[in-house]
């Protein structure tokens, strides 16, 4: 079987919700895969959430009891823009889920590259309707708007219709942790990981070069598990992340960034710009796994597929397995031997990699 077909029938679950027993027994299932065809994968744990939900609700609480206190608002505010900035202080007293990723090498050398991909899905919502979700950035944008106006709002008549709007949202979060499924996630992120790791097993680096393949946990709930391999990636190591690539056109990254917006850089990007087969976006939807390693200086860049603006069946039921373009995966494959070509062709790089039929 295609190493492609192999690895979307491994992942081939209910669900594989972050933090969950189903999250395991994908990487479970991965480990196992990777290690009959001689890779040793380093299992990285940590401890994560099952759902965004939570925190985000008590956000919305404390932005909704302006009319209590204005440093009610001002606390949710802060905590907005550390939370839409990838920044968690108050994760150490809420993580209490195991969770881990994975991370094999091949090859030897000074420079590194890393595949990555995360494993986990999301649950749904309401915003995330067909009908509703091409409007998913103009929403979070007028939630950031009303959120830093929230504490000024506070001292002012507007704070009743402010609370009421903040107290509707936190009841509809509340909803979602109470009634809304876990999507199967074959777009997001089966397909990210079938390619992923097609490709590092397919691919022997140059001389000078150690290929790693990084499988996350968590990347759904605050890209934990990319945080959690930062200590494990030498200084300088290039890393190409893959989301959501089994549908629609393909794009290549130069940045990200919900709130503040995070340039990529690196012979990554340069190679992208000198590769026909995707366009180049930058990414203000909502995060990648990527971020957190640009935000420490990591050289990135993401390939990513979207219709009409958004990621096909983005954090919706209809993100199945049976909607997967068989021919928009191989050619993701093909766009990412090429990339790899390129960079190691490249001044900065080193002979072409080796293509194991």
């Amino acid at each position: 079987m295609d190493p492609l077909e192999e690895v979307l029938a491994l992942l081939k679950l209910p669900h594989r919700g972050s933090a969950t027993p189903l999250e395991a027994e994908a990487f479970r299932r991965l480990r196992a895969f990777l290690e009959a065809r001689g890779v040793r994968p380093l299992e990285i744990p940590f401890r994560g959430v099952p759902s965004y939900g939570p925190e985000l609700l008590a956000l919305s609480l404390l932005l909704g009891l302006g009319f209590l206190s204005p440093l009610l608002p001002l606390a949710g505010a802060i905590g907005f823009y550390l939370y839409f900035t990838g920044r968690r202080p108050w994760g150490r007293l809420l993580d209490r889920h195991p969770s881990r990723s994975l991370l094999a090498w091949k090859g030897e050398g000074e420079r590194a590259l890393v595949l990555m991909a995360h494993v986990d899905t999301a649950k749904t919502h309401f915003l995330y309707h067909p009908r509703r979700v091409r409007g998913f950035r103009r929403a979070f944008l007028l939630n950031a708007l009303l959120a830093f106006l929230s504490p000024l709002l506070a001292l002012t008549p507007l704070k009743w219709p402010l609370s009421l709007y903040f107290l509707l949202q936190a009841a509809l979060l509340l909803h979602r942790e109470l009634s809304a499924p876990y999507v199967e996630g074959g777009n997001d992120n089966a397909s990210g990981v079938a390619v992923a790791t097609a490709l590092f097993l397919e691919t022997v680096p140059p001389p000078g070069f150690r290929l790693g393949l990084a499988l996350t946990g968590c990347e759904e709930v605050g890209a934990l598990g990319a945080k959690a391999l930062l200590p494990h990636l030498p200084q300088g190591t290039l890393v190409l992340n893959l989301d959501n690539v089994g549908r629609g056109e393909l794009f290549y990254a130069e940045g990200e960034g919900m709130l503040g917006y995070v340039p990529y850089r690196g012979p990554l990007l340069e190679a992208a710009r000198r590769t026909p087969g995707a366009r180049p976006l930058r990414y203000r939807l909502a995060y990648f796994d990527a971020l957190p390693l640009a935000q420490k200086g990591f050289p990135t860049l993401t390939l990513v597929r979207l219709e009409g603006g958004v990621p096909p069946d983005w954090h919706w039921p209809t993100d199945t397995f049976a909607r997967l373009d068989p021919r928009a995966l191989a050619a993701t494959l093909g766009y990412g031997r090429a990339l790899l070509a390129a960079l190691f062709a490249s001044p900065g790089g080193a002979r072409p990699p080796v293509v194991v039929p």
